[in-house]
């Protein structure tokens, strides 16, 4: 059951990401009338990291049930957990150049993750 649950937690990551991007995302970057909140592609950026963080959280969930549908242990799926958020944390790094606060939080909880699986 585990790895079904994981399977279709897998199969959303990807959809949300490629759907999302195609039919919301883009023709949203298009609207003109979004708020311009520090600079007019600050909006856009956001909602395009935001919408994808959610894919890699999905992601997240989709390999830490595998590995606990493997008998891999607590461990390994806290540090799969942690590396993605760490992956997470590039998303907003990256789309708003570092002007959005959430990747320090993503990174800093993932690094959290990484050393706590490590440590125990």
């Amino acid at each position: 059951m585990l790895v079904i649950a994981s399977v279709l937690m897998l199969v959303l990551a990807i959809g949300h990401s490629l759907l999302g991007e195609r039919f919301i995302l883009v023709p949203l970057s298009r609207h003109h009338d979004l708020p311009r909140v520090a600079g007019a592609e600050f909006p856009v950026a956001t909602l395009r990291f935001a919408w994808h963080v959610t894919s890699v959280l999905a992601l997240a969930i989709a390999i830490a049930l595998a590995l606990f549908a493997f008998d891999a242990g607590v461990d390994a799926a806290i540090a799969a957990i942690g590396w993605c958020l760490i992956a997470a944390s590039l998303l907003p790094l990256v789309f708003s150049r570092a002007r959005h606060p959430s990747w320090v939080v993503l990174a800093a909880a993932g690094a959290l993750c990484v050393v706590w699986a490590m440590l125990d």
